[in-house]
């Protein structure tokens, strides 16, 4: 069994839960609200900033020219193809692309985006792609399970979110992260293997709260002034 076999049999479960979230149960129907949407558009622009970061330090911290150009690519192409995607989206709705950068980032956002880049930073190569994982994959997973519904696809405003996580470029940059991670797991210890998986599953927590965070408006608990 290769060790995101093993990861994918530990987090599927999670995963399964954000089909049944509010948030992505509208999404793949066609009602959830605009605010909603909105609210997760902005936070989740700048959480990809902070992604795109996390694919950087894997490039400076790569073994092999290939690993370095893989890094390299998926840096590209979230800033050229997903955030393409929210920046799309953000003309239908009048914001800027000022207006998404300067988001002040949710509670949930800056604590997600902290814990993967704390790790990335303080541990090896295999630190940052599990960090990196959970993300990729659980979108095209959403995606790919969202474009079997009925007119999912179609939707005038929603029809292109599930398009673009269904499609075979996403599900290519998903492959793309599957396989760094079971490269980086080769020859490791069975300690160092459940160290990794449980960075998987956190992230998948964090994205169970990211997704709450979209649906309930959350900003931050206490106040920010």
């Amino acid at each position: 069994m290769k060790f995101t076999e093993r990861l994918f049999e530990r987090v599927e479960p999670i995963w399964a839960s954000y089909l049944e979230h509010p948030f992505i149960e509208k999404l793949g129907k066609g009602t959830l609200e605009q605010e909603k949407f909105k609210h997760w558009l902005r936070q989740d622009y700048i959480y990809l900033i902070e992604y795109t970061r996390l694919f950087l330090i894997g490039a400076s911290k790569s073994t092999d020219l290939n690993m370095m150009t893989t890094y390299a690519d998926l840096a590209n192409g979230t800033l050229h193809t997903e955030m393409d995607l929210h920046r799309g989206y953000a003309k239908q709705f009048d914001i800027s692309e000022e207006e998404l950068q300067e988001t002040e980032p949710a509670e949930t956002t800056v604590a997600y985006t902290s814990y993967m880049l704390n790790l990335a930073q303080q541990g090896g190569i295999e630190n940052v792609i599990a960090a990196i994982l959970t993300c990729t994959w659980s979108y095209n997973y959403i995606g790919l399970k969202l474009a079997n519904i009925e007119g999912a696809t179609d939707h005038p405003l929603y029809g292109e979110w599930v398009k673009m996580y269904s499609s075979d470029e996403f599900t290519l940059f998903k492959e793309d992260c599957i396989e760094l991670m079971d490269k980086v797991a080769e020859g490791k210890t069975e300690e160092e293997l459940a160290r990794l998986e449980n960075i998987v599953v956190k992230t998948s927590y964090y994205e169970y709260m990211f997704w709450e965070m979209a649906e309930n408006l959350e900003t931050w608990s206490v106040p920010v002034k």
